[in-house]
């Protein structure tokens, strides 16, 4: 078994060669050829652009990125972020992070990711559509955007307003195309999008939060009781994922003790109620001054550093590093964003005794419902349109039977439940938790199997296993 004290990471946090190296990491425990490891890391295509926008009398020049990672499935998939901070480096670590995620829970893509480099906040909505749908006309141009080779979705700082774009443009220079809507996820219901698409991310965390502590061994293991119920946690981000984590984490039976944004964080061991936490945001723009909160903190990342069980960073990547990870007092971090954790702090967290539920599983549940919005668009049905009121109708007649030779009578609140035919959310949801749930059951038992020191390794060794057998089931690899 190799420790994690053994692995050797950079000093300066770069993003895909952090990843990479997890791959190294995960190699020790396969005997795959050096060259097929080497094609599974390897970003296949990576295409930089830039493009003149005219705000006002002037021009601005807006830089675009989008990454196909890997071909091994058709076609790739990955979201559009709009950030200030996007750079080709993270880029290319998203789009690697999206292949190994979409192996892990079973997703027949390729992982791909975009980015345009730019603070949406700055820009009116009449110059954002200008600058999405210019964009994808780019994507289009080169062949990185279609239901059949490249398929966006939502990330940071983008969402439905901005795949509606996405999806019209790509309509109105491919004419004709059945499959057309297919071309992106994430869409307004309107647009042929999803029911649970929006929360599926975050509900996604809270599963695999919950399935983490379930395991009475691994939590005895940690001094903490099995279950989710008086578990102490902490959030950071309130954006999509880090709301909709804390909202089913707390129907689970969880206390969110903690928020943290980048205007500051908030505490409380009593717990915070979520919408008034929200609300308070959303009328004074800031989470600091909440009337119920014990502590306030002007520096965010203090936030992370109080009393909890559980901290779910749900915002960008290298929130917690070797500088302050040993201040960390939660024994288990579940990664709603991408790449939170940086490699020597991980190693750190896990050799002090601490559970990490890796980003590429915690947070694939939007991927998951992504793929599901792709087949609905691919068979232009609805997810139960066909079958619902069938079952209603046989589950009524199983029951009039029942009565009938029982003499048993049901209640009308009976009746509705027995009867119910299942929406399309509510097959949503039950495939996401499906995916989750056994998914995480897999990267645990390969992680006892193997003698593996931490989950993201064991997810690692699970990804590039599927991806390699891809490779030579396709011929290139012996």
């Amino acid at each position: 078994m190799t420790k994690a004290s053994e692995v050797v990471f950079s000093e300066e946090p770069h993003f895909f060669n952090d990843v990479c190296q997890y791959v190294d990491q995960a190699a020790k425990y396969s005997n795959h050829d050096a060259g097929l490891l080497h094609q599974i890391k390897a970003c296949n295509s990576i295409y930089h652009f830039q493009f003149p926008i005219r705000r006002g009398n002037s021009f601005e020049i807006i830089h675009g990125w989008r990454v196909e990672h890997s071909h091994h499935m058709s076609p790739t998939k990955g979201g559009i972020r709009y950030s200030e901070i996007v750079n080709e480096d993270e880029v290319m670590a998203l789009a690697a992070l999206m292949t190994y995620k979409c192996a892990i829970v079973n997703v027949p893509f390729g992982g791909a990711k975009g980015g345009i480099k730019i603070n949406p906040k700055n820009y009116t909505i009449a110059e954002l559509e200008n600058i999405t749908r210019r964009y994808t006309v780019e994507l289009i141009k080169k062949n990185f955007i279609g239901p059949g080779i490249d398929v966006p979705a939502p990330d940071y700082g983008t969402g439905e307003r901005e795949m509606a774009w996405i999806a019209d443009t790509y309509l109105t220079m491919n004419p004709g195309s059945l499959d057309a809507l297919g071309c992106v996820t994430g869409k307004p219901i309107a647009l042929h999008g999803i029911a649970g698409r929006r929360e599926a991310t975050g509900r996604g965390v809270a599963y695999a939060v919950r399935e983490c502590v379930s395991v009475a061994e691994d939590m005895k293991a940690l001094g903490l009781s099995a279950g989710l119920d008086g578990k102490r946690v902490i959030i950071q981000g309130l954006g999509n994922v880090g709301y909709h984590t804390a909202k089913f984490l707390i129907e689970f039976g969880a206390t969110i003790v903690g928020f943290c944004e980048f205007e500051g964080a908030i505490y409380s061991k009593e717990g915070f109620d979520l919408d008034e936490v929200f609300n308070h945001r959303k009328e004074t723009g800031s989470i600091l001054g909440f009337s119920k909160s014990q502590k306030d903190f002007t520096d965010s990342a203090e936030g992370l550093e109080q009393e909890c069980d559980i901290l779910v960073p749900a915002a960008l990547e290298n929130q917690i590093t070797e500088k302050n990870v040993g201040r960390i007092k939660a024994k288990i971090i579940a990664e709603g964003a991408n790449g939170p954790t940086t490699p020597q702090a991980a190693a750190t967290f896990i050799e002090n005794g601490g559970i990490i539920i890796p980003d590429m599983y915690a947070n694939a549940g939007g991927v998951t419902v992504s793929y599901f919005e792709w087949l609905k668009n691919l068979s232009h049905v609805a997810f139960g349109r066909m079958g619902r009121r069938y079952d209603e109708n046989s589950n009524i007649n199983i029951m009039n039977l029942i009565e009938s030779t029982t003499g048993a009578t049901l209640t009308p609140a009976q009746r509705s439940l027995v009867s119910k035919g299942a929406s399309e959310l509510e097959l949503v949801n039950s495939g996401l938790e499906d995916t989750m749930v056994r998914s995480y059951h897999e990267i645990r038992e390969l992680k006892h199997k193997k003698n593996i020191d931490s989950l993201r390794t064991a997810a690692f060794v699970a990804a590039i296993d599927k991806i390699a057998i891809s490779y030579m089931n396709m011929g290139i690899w012996p």
